[in-house]
């Protein structure tokens, strides 16, 4: 598979554990609850500008500025939290407001059309920029994801934030969880959801606002932030040979606002040589601040916002207050159930399988259809290329250990349960992992986790993907909404999830709430439909196709997405209709 950058959700905060996130009780809610009587109280928003100058930077190889302007949502009282949900893919997305009423936590529906994906607020900020004339050269709106890059702004605010650290970008998202922390602010920029704008070098002033609708939805006050931006030209060939320090969004793998501790790594042990980020990436780095991670075959992900400016970060330092109260296993007020730690020797005892909860695999319809080469690998042939997510709908994590007896070449997997109290309770042989050595892939790969083949318009088969080896790893958010879903996930990538070539155990994780996307675009893995006629097929995701690992449900395990094939021999086309109300191929 090529390797291909993806934006990797940020690694939970307690180092060497797997937390399941609070779903239905959180701290604001357990904090409102412990003041019953008073009246209901929604957060208290306010649009704050983190410094009063940014410095952006217009590449004369790729004109454009992206509008990072160190602008944020501040929440003080109770979190703003929202929840956002679509029932199938045949009705729209909408979206409920957490609010507090008589110290309990209830759910506000929000009007129809407040959303039209999950990737946020559509036109909630609104950006004007002067020249130093006065005169106006710029009117712009931007999304706002709640779950941007954010962080405390004052010392007794929770220590850590309970909601994701992303919006979802995968087309067939089912629900997600947005916020912002009480005492804790959200950037507004919006990334690469956003698009960059044309402005010439030069002094700007930038005055920033909310929209008019969220500001009465949300009783945000009608101020406007002011910030004076200043664009600079820069070009590839002024960083030849250049050692200096470069303006904040200038140089690729450097991001804003973090020291050398933050730096874009230059490899993932393991995983090939480091591939630096390009301008764009740069000016709109992953969430978390850390650099990037290369999920081989794993469908990318768009970056999100940068984190914190150091101008708010910095008062994180100051206090520690709320950490110290938190009892073991909590980090922001709320309870975390018990972290799943790897084991070091194969299971002892008789296997079995408990009645406890289990995983529930579903697969999602492909996406990211379209005809390709076979990277020229090939000639002579076509080949259809695509993405396919299955995920886990839960109650419980997939769970699934490896262990090498000495000097064979396979791994023997088994699968674990686990009470409500985290304590392992059985186990059973759930097939093999398999060290695979091919450049871009260089990890173990769990056998039989999922299948892909390319079906006729009777349903019957007509090519089978061979791709059916995979090393697990949540790449994409898909509902954080379902019971025990995990906001953090652990291991979003594959130098988290995937073992070295002289491991004896991995253990592989798929959480609930969470999916891993494949790309398949390689020979062997994409469908060769060289001799393959014109027509109408449907591409089938298949989770679990020997049925070996134990799940709640195995009825929901197949996908299927419509496609129809045209053209002619090394001209072909690909066709594909919308899924219901979802139209992405």
């Amino acid at each position: 598979m090529t390797r291909r950058r993806t934006a990797r959700l940020r690694r939970t905060l307690l180092a060497g554990t797997t937390a399941i996130a609070v779903t239905a009780v959180t701290a604001g809610i357990v904090a409102a609850a412990q003041e019953p009587g008073k009246a209901a109280k929604g957060p208290e928003l306010s649009l704050v500008a983190a410094t009063t100058s940014v410095t952006l930077t217009s590449w004369k190889e790729e004109p454009g500025v992206y509008l990072d302007l160190g602008t944020y949502l501040i929440a003080e009282g109770t979190p703003l939290e929202l929840k956002v949900t679509r029932k199938s893919y045949k009705d729209p997305v909408t979206v409920t407001q957490t609010v507090f009423e008589g110290g309990k936590a209830k759910a506000k529906k929000l009007p129809t059309g407040t959303v039209k994906d999950f990737s946020g607020l559509p036109g909630f900020s609104e950006i004007t920029l002067t020249d130093k004339a006065g005169k106006k050269v710029l009117t712009r709106s931007e999304s706002f994801c709640p779950n941007n890059a954010s962080g405390r702004v004052r010392p007794d605010a929770p220590s850590t934030s309970k909601y994701p650290e992303s919006c979802p970008t995968n087309p067939f998202t089912l629900g997600s969880v947005w916020g912002v922390e009480k005492g804790w602010a959200s950037n507004t920029y919006a990334g690469s959801y956003g698009e960059p704008v044309q402005l010439p070098a030069g002094t700007y002033t930038a005055k920033v606002g909310v929209a008019k609708k969220y500001r009465d939805l949300f009783g945000i006050a009608d101020k406007a932030a002011t910030v004076k931006v200043t664009v600079v030209e820069r070009s590839d060939e002024d960083e030849e040979g250049s050692t200096g320090a470069a303006p904040r969004s200038a140089k690729a793998g450097e991001h804003a606002g973090h020291g050398a501790g933050h730096q874009a790594p230059t490899a993932h042990t393991g995983h090939g040589p480091g591939h630096a980020p390009s301008r764009a990436e740069a000016a709109a780095p992953v969430t978390s601040g850390a650099g990037p991670s290369y999920n081989a075959g794993h469908g990318p992900l768009k970056a999100a916002p940068p984190a914190l400016p150091w101008a708010l970060k910095k008062k994180q330092q100051s206090a520690l207050s709320q950490q110290a109260r938190d009892a073991g296993g909590q980090t922001d007020g709320s309870r975390q159930a018990p972290a799943l730690k790897p084991l070091s020797k194969r299971p002892a005892g008789k296997p079995s399988v408990p009645d406890v909860p289990k995983p529930d695999l579903r697969s999602l319809p492909a996406y990211g259809i379209t005809i390709s080469d076979g990277n020229q690998d090939v000639p002579g042939k076509d080949y259809l290329a695509f993405s396919a997510n299955v995920w886990n709908a839960g109650p419980a994590q997939l769970v699934v250990d490896g262990f090498r007896k000495p000097g064979k070449a396979k791994m023997d997997a088994f699968q674990y349960f686990y009470d409500a109290k985290g304590k392992q309770v059985g186990y059973t042989p759930t097939g093999t992992m398999e060290w695979d050595p091919r450049p871009g892939h260089v990890h173990w790969h769990f056998t039989d986790f999922a299948s892909y083949r390319l079906l006729k318009a009777d349903k019957k088969e007509a090519v089978r993907s061979g791709k059916e080896a995979f090393c697990l790893a949540n790449t994409d958010a898909i509902d954080y909404t379902v019971k025990n879903a995990n906001w953090h996930p652990y291991n979003t990538d594959l130098a988290t999830a995937c073992g070295e070539e002289n491991s004896i155990s991995v253990r592989e994780v798929l959480d609930v709430g969470s999916g891993d996307t494949y790309t398949q675009d390689l020979p062997g893995q994409s469908f060769d439909i060289t001799g393959v006629p014109n027509g109408t097929y449907y591409i089938q995701v298949l989770a679990n196709p020997e049925k070996r690992l134990k799940e709640t449900n195995l009825g929901n395990n197949s996908a299927l997405r419509k496609i129809v094939l045209g053209g002619e021999p090394g001209k072909r086309t690909v066709t594909v209709p919308a899924h219901d109300l979802v139209n992405a191929n």
